[in-house]
């Protein structure tokens, strides 16, 4: 099943904060308990997340470990809030990730994801969310999308937080 979505599907940055904040916005064809399952269950994890996902327990001072694919480094993080099934926020490295599910009209949930980063990665991790929240919403990206994706980002972002890295070394 799609999941169709009345909001932009492109990241809004944020920088009103000490660091950016990119934000993205998906109304889900699944009620928020569902949704909740897919960004906790690691099984589920494995489907849409950039890496495996780890968690002593989803309940604030946990701890998470995030190992990449293919030798890639680990991350670490700790759980910062977990109401389930509306707020579940934690660490990934430096970066803070909060994930907001409303319930909505017919069974389904507005998503607002947030990814507090450094302004240096603003522009590939938007790019990075935007192919892994297509895929939690049952949508395919093609293989080159992620690069457009890169791009565009780079360009509206670059004027307001400066120059954007691109992918690591090796992908």
């Amino acid at each position: 099943m799609n999941d169709h979505s009345s909001t932009p599907a492109e990241a809004v940055l944020s920088t009103a904060g000490t660091r950016p904040v990119i934000r993205f916005e998906r109304l889900l064809a699944r009620p928020p308990e569902e949704v909740w399952r897919a960004i906790t269950d690691r099984e589920e994890l494995k489907a849409w997340f950039p890496c495996d996902v780890i968690a002593d327990a989803w309940e604030p001072g946990a701890g998470i470990s995030f190992p990449f694919p293919d030798g890639g480094p680990t991350l670490t993080g700790k759980v910062l809030e977990a109401d389930e099934p509306r707020l579940l926020a934690y660490t990934w490295g430096d970066e803070t990730l909060r994930f907001t599910l409303t319930p909505e009209p017919g069974g389904r949930t507005r998503l607002v994801f947030t990814d507090e980063l450094d302004p240096p990665i603003a522009a590939r991790n938007a790019a990075g969310w935007q192919v892994c929240l297509a895929r939690l919403a049952g949508e395919s990206s093609a293989a080159h999308a992620w690069k457009e994706f890169f791009d565009r980002y780079t360009a509206t972002f670059e004027p307001v937080v400066g120059p954007q890295e691109g992918p690591p070394a090796g992908h």
